[in-house]
């Protein structure tokens, strides 16, 4: 081995010595280490006034609550009831009170009717700390329970159980989906997108955002084949038996409002891609609520899509984004995202709207035109095709339910699949170029076994996918019974400006200097 020269230890030691100094310097002169923590104390307050600037309130019911004492068209869904579905007084109040109180200890004191418990009253008086407050926000009141509105609006959810099985792709061939169609542009309020004033095989149980009327109805964000890490995600589910619907007798409609447990859902052996409603109804009955939009990016990584215009790494030489700006990032900020959204769409079903599920209405429909009771429903599903049809069926004017248990125990409206779907749609078109083209795009085979190639003339893009994702995981909760039209319509825009005001909060504590620009659900285009 070669000893060392003299010159090798001069060398060392005024290395470590200069090394020594630095050390020393940084210790002695903690000033960076201010400026750091005035600054990050500055962000948050710009953020705390950013708050108050958003906060847009005061939110308005649609008057329901007070206008129906026996609570017809309140959400009161486990709690008991008697004979004809209606709530028992002493019983609301508990849960009224605990409303009005907010108090943990109130809310263990509520009268249940079963052993299904309510779904987390308190996460509607949550804070968060990224983004506007979450009651900060505003939607426009629920449709009235005597409205034209919510008639064509439960009129299309009896339409969606009794086409549950036909498949997407042979919409425009199907005699049920032509009568649903016909039947829908007769109803003098439906409020879901027409061509030349008409519903059509083509255009039933879209939404109008751009790129959701475009190609098959099933995003391709659905379809593809993808790797989350070097795990291959093939997107073939579990779904369930075909003709299953749940909640028809009406003895097990009252048992489901008293919050009794639910029968076993009735499994099928194969799996399949999501080929009609009730596969999509299932998807979303075990989804995590971001999943759909995590698998995207994985998806938009897959096809080699490009990062936004304004992204500072798409011209960058030396840099590529990752913990800021790229993948790690991106990921991170669907997941995020949800959290906010998920405390305002709470605030929104407890604490301002409390609006009844459809199985509910539904109920009220079913003893009306029993002859049991009497409520004041408009004429236009009680004189719709749908309701025929669905009586000759089934029995009951009852709604079927996809779930065997149903909807779920907390109020509809706003919807939270729909907000989180709003608010991880919206971050992904803010990150991604919008007009991306999806290449080769797919459709899922009757049967659901196979995809095959889509045929059709439109052009698929990233930014219409996105949309027609998010309206894919909203409709598929509608498809299964659970939500309203308006539910999930209103809760898209409502989580669309959730995301905003958080990407806002999310930029101003990153070194790079960008804009975000987004093209919203009403095809209006904002740059943030």
């Amino acid at each position: 081995m070669k000893s060392a020269s003299r010159r090798d230890f001069l060398i060392a030691g005024t290395l470590a010595a200069g090394s020594a100094e630095a050390t020393s310097s940084r210790n002695m002169y903690p000033e960076p280490n201010r400026k750091r923590v005035e600054r990050a104390k500055s962000l948050r307050i710009e953020s705390g006034r950013r708050v108050t600037r958003s906060n847009v309130g005061p939110n308005v019911s649609n008057g329901d609550y007070e206008r129906y004492p026996n609570k017809i068209a309140t959400f009161t869904k486990s709690l008991p009831h008697d004979k004809h579905g209606e709530v028992i007084p002493k019983a609301f109040e508990t849960l009224a009170y605990a409303l009005r109180t907010g108090a943990p200890a109130d809310f263990e004191a509520i009268s249940v009717g079963g052993d299904r418990k309510l779904t987390n009253p308190l996460a509607g008086y949550a804070f968060d700390s990224q983004g506007g407050d979450p009651q900060g926000y505003t939607i426009r009141p629920a449709p009235a329970f005597d409205s034209a509105e919510i008639a064509g609006e439960v009129q299309e959810l009896y339409w969606m159980a009794l086409t549950r099985d036909v498949p997407f792709e042979s919409y425009e061939e199907d005699p049920v989906i032509r009568r649903a169609s016909g039947d829908l542009t007769k109803s003098s309020d439906f409020r879901g997108p027409k061509t030349k004033g008409a519903v059509t095989p083509r255009t039933l149980y879209r939404g109008g955002s751009p790129g959701v009327l475009d190609g098959p109805y099933i995003s391709q964000f659905l379809y593809r084949d993808t790797y989350f890490g070097s795990e291959k995600i093939t997107r073939r589910f579990r779904t369930v038996a075909a003709g299953r619907d749940y909640g028809t007798n009406y003895a097990d409609w009252l048992s489901l409002q008293n919050g009794n447990s639910p029968w076993r859902e009735d499994w099928d052996p194969t799996p399949r891609y999501i080929r009609n409603g009730r596969d999509l109804g299932q998807w979303v009955h075990y989804d995590v609520l971001f999943q759909a939009y995590l698998e995207a990016l994985l998806v938009l990584f897959t096809i080699g899509a490009r990062h936004f215009m304004g992204s500072p790494y798409r011209t960058s030489r030396t840099q590529m984004g990752f913990g800021t700006l790229g993948s790690a990032h991106i990921a991170s900020l669907v997941c995020g995202v949800s959290k906010p959204a998920l405390k305002a769409a709470w605030y929104q079903k407890w604490l301002i709207h409390m609006r009844a599920r459809p199985e509910e209405f539904a109920g009220r429909v079913h003893n009306q035109m029993s002859g049991n009771r009497q409520y004041p429903i408009h004429r236009d599903i009680l004189t719709s095709a749908a309701l025929r049809e669905s009586f000759d069926r089934n029995g009951t004017y009852l709604l079927p339910q996809a779930f065997p248990e149903g909807s779920p125990t907390h109020p509809a409206y706003a919807a939270g699949h729909a907000t989180v779907a709003g608010a991880c749609a919206t971050v992904l078109k803010a990150f991604y170029e919008e007009d991306f083209e999806f290449r080769a795009p797919k459709v899922a085979t009757p049967d659901g076994r196979a995809l095959v190639n889509y045929e059709g003339p439109d052009r698929l893009t990233v930014g219409g996918e996105l949309n027609k994702l998010a309206y894919n995981i909203a409709n598929g909760r509608n498809m299964a019974g659970i939500h309203w039209r308006s539910d999930s319509d209103v809760s898209l825009k409502l989580g669309e400006t959730i995301a905003i005001d958080y990407l806002r909060d999310e930029r101003a504590g990153l070194q790079e200097k960008f804009p975000f620009s987004v093209t919203r659900f009403d095809g209006t285009k904002i740059e943030f």
